[in-house]
């Protein structure tokens, strides 16, 4: 639950950020129609956020109700220094405290309407988590079902599971309990101590899209050196260019299993044998969101 809010915040403030640029480059032909889209985004994100945690704690609990809007509640607090801002031409509301009487009465009557702009914020946050939390409770069990799925399709193909812990690291952890099946070596320079599984293959998928920047960089919406120090040093989750990354350093075929009975296969550039590792990826089965398990062969 630390990490899914963590992650919440972090969306929250980077909401925050594309609000206020869209507001400060409205016109005042466009600033109705970009304060409603940015409401839009703002109760989007919320009910997005209400459903994950809905999910997490496996039903919609008052406890889901609370966490969405407590965290719903971080967002209009970073948001009302903003709120008065509506005047998008640079103007501001701020009042100063002079011995004026009509400067004094306007100093008191903006927090006034700041208060009841909060207070009614919370509110629509309130009502939009609690509705989001309602349907979450209505809905399938996903996780379940996907299990399920997963389960005949391994059977399918005489695979049986190894699972792997939910911690940011899956992805990596998995591929280096394929590669040690296959006995392949999981550092990458030959002189170096060995490290914990997944900071091997974290390292070489790191130091593979170092070196082939080209192939890579398009793909990625920030700096290519923010994006591998979050690969080698970090518990950021690995996705489509990390296994295609990994893939290429240890020359193997990945197969990743999917719901549905769907493979996909990241190809080597050149494969060697029968050097082909199995993984299972899911989308539902675990409370902070994506994952991959360890596939084995059935022996015999």
């Amino acid at each position: 639950m630390e990490e899914l809010q963590a992650r919440h915040r972090k969306e929250l403030k980077e909401l925050q950020g594309r609000v206020t640029q869209k507001k400060k480059q409205a016109s005042k032909k466009t600033r109705k129609g970009v304060n409603d889209e940015c409401d839009r985004l703002e109760a989007e994100l919320k009910q997005q956020h209400a459903e994950e945690i809905a999910a997490l704690n496996g039903s919609a609990s008052d406890q889901a109700d609370e966490q969405s809007t407590s965290i719903a509640t971080e967002l209009d607090d970073l948001q009302i220094s903003n709120d008065d801002d509506r005047d998008l031409n640079g103007g501001t509301t701020a009042a100063v405290t002079t011995a004026d009487d009509k400067t004094n009465d306007t100093t008191t009557r903006k927090p006034n309407r700041q208060k009841a702009r909060l207070a009614r914020r919370a509110a629509e946050q309130e009502e939009i988590a609690r509705q989001a939390a309602e349907e979450a409770a209505n809905l399938p069990d996903m996780k379940q079902q996907e299990r399920g799925r997963m389960l005949e399709y391994m059977k399918e193909r005489k695979l049986q599971e190894k699972e792997i812990r939910a911690d940011g690291h899956c992805l990596y952890s998995a591929v280096a309990d394929q590669l040690n099946l296959l006995g392949i070596p999981l550092s990458t320079t030959p002189d170096e101590a060995t490290p914990l599984p997944y900071k091997a293959t974290r390292a070489a998928a790191a130091s593979y899209i170092e070196q082939h920047q080209d192939d890579f960089a398009a793909f990625m919406d920030e700096p290519l050196p923010d994006y591998v120090h979050k690969i080698r040093d970090t518990a950021e989750w690995g996705g489509q260019l990390e296994l295609k990354a990994l893939a290429k350093s240890y020359d193997v075929e990945i197969n990743v299993l999917q719901d549905f009975g769907r493979v996909e296969k990241i190809e080597p550039d050149e494969k060697k044998d029968d050097r082909s590792i199995w993984l299972g990826y899911y989308k539902h089965g675990f409370g902070l969101g994506e994952h991959y398990n360890s596939l084995r062969k059935l022996p015999g």
